[in-house]
């Protein structure tokens, strides 16, 4: 059987190359995005032949496995995972399927599984050129937010050594807000944006800060996600500074993603305020995904 281990950094080599064979465009499939939230689900990896496999815990304490990245024989696969899963006393589950795999369990499992839409965790799709022109009617109020925060005495920079603590200082104060080690998801949150930073170059990563009158109002990080597409990991700004959100991904846009002709701005999970807030950027599509349940 699979021997599964929580995911380090000296993995990241041999999973990036499965990746790439992937190319997937889903936010889970980055080695920084798994290593910085592998204490969400207590996700724990594998490897087999040549798939890359990550294995976590919903709030019953069930396994779920994440569609694998990598090549080879999936029924293969699939048929190993089954016995996992029947050790551990449970269907075989498979999250993050994307419309264009519903086909291969149709093909190779017909009639032995239901499929369930996860509508909160389909990430949103943008065209970057559109992230950093904003043309047209659409975006005239990002436009108007824009100029009226350029008023000021503003600044964009990259993220580096020497702005970092600035950084997680405005991101304490942010997980402060929540209640701290009293709000679970501002704790998972505050843990991953650590490991970004701790790792930051041998992650690879790229990131932006903006400031107003000299101070840290807003940052963030992201990264190449696949052949055509750059990922934005976090981005925090102070709300309650008009423009500062629509000035750090505009500029961010324009520093780090030129060269990606899409822009992955990950999931709304769920929240009302995020979902409105990702969809007044107007995305062209969505990453559709969804769960295999095998009877």
């Amino acid at each position: 059987m699979l021997d599964f281990r929580y995911i380090e950094l000296s993995d990241k080599e041999w999973i990036e190359l499965l990746l790439k064979c992937s190319d997937f465009r889903g936010c889970e499939y980055s080695f920084a995005n798994n290593m910085a939230w592998r204490r969400l689900n207590n996700t724990k990896i594998a490897r087999y032949k040549d798939f890359y496999i990550s294995r976590s815990e919903d709030e019953n304490g069930e396994y779920y496995y994440t569609f694998p990245a990598g090549k080879g024989d999936y029924k293969e696969l699939f048929g190993l995972l089954k016995k996992c899963a029947e050790e551990d006393g449970q269907p075989l589950i498979i999250h993050s399927v994307t419309s264009d795999k519903l086909g291969l369990f149709e093909e190779l499992y017909p009639n032995e599984y239901i499929c369930d839409a996860n509508p909160d965790y389909f990430d949103y799709i943008y065209l970057t050129e559109d992230l950093i022109e904003l043309k047209g009617k659409k975006y005239h109020a990002k436009r108007n937010h824009i100029a009226k925060f350029k008023k000021g005495d503003w600044s964009f920079e990259p993220l580096s050594v020497e702005n970092q603590d600035e950084c997680i200082a405005l991101s304490v104060e942010f997980y402060n807000n929540k209640l701290g080690a009293d709000n679970e998801s501002g704790v998972n949150e505050q843990f991953a944006i650590h490991t970004y930073f701790d790792n930051f170059d041998k992650l690879g990563l790229q990131g932006g800060v903006l400031r107003l009158d000299g101070k840290v109002v807003a940052f963030t990080v992201g990264e190449k996600l696949n052949s055509d597409t750059y990922v934005i990991h976090i981005e925090k700004a102070r709300a309650e500074i008009q423009g500062a959100y629509a000035v750090i991904n505009n500029e961010f846009a324009k520093y780090a993603a030129s060269g990606c002709k899409y822009i992955n701005r990950e999931e709304d999970l769920g929240i009302e305020g995020l979902r409105k807030a990702k969809r007044s950027y107007y995305p062209v599509f969505q990453v559709e995904k969804y769960t295999v349940t095998f009877k």
